[in-house]
């Protein structure tokens, strides 16, 4: 077959609903790298409800704290992952490189 191919998957690990995707792992990234939620909303073309309601709805899902808020200061206040947080994104990555070598391993057996 001459017909060319490109592999394109969505993958997300479900608990009543879907719980965890690529789409909060980069809004985790972003509070880790910006230190706050308004800013990596804003980072990710999002409103700061819109990523609040996300991470609640996940929390509530997961019965874990993603985020904890920091009192503001002199600076302001800001936010900050937590370690379970922390965990989850990394076996998350590590998950995903997996499927992702092996469905691409898949693709290229059947399709090329």
């Amino acid at each position: 077959m001459d017909i060319k191919f490109e592999l394109r998957y969505k993958i997300w690990l479900d608990r009543n609903g879907k719980a965890f995707g690529d789409g909060p792992l980069e809004l985790l990234k972003n509070i880790e790298k910006n230190g706050s939620l308004s800013k990596a909303a804003k980072e990710m073309n999002m409103s700061y409800s819109q990523a609040w309601n996300l991470l609640n709805t996940i929390e509530k899902r997961l019965g874990i704290k993603l985020v904890v808020s920091k009192a503001g200061g002199e600076n302001g206040g800001g936010s900050e992952v937590t370690d379970e947080a922390k965990a989850l994104m990394k076996k998350y990555e590590e998950f995903r490189e997996k499927v992702d070598n092996s469905l691409c391993s898949i693709f290229n057996e059947i399709f090329n």
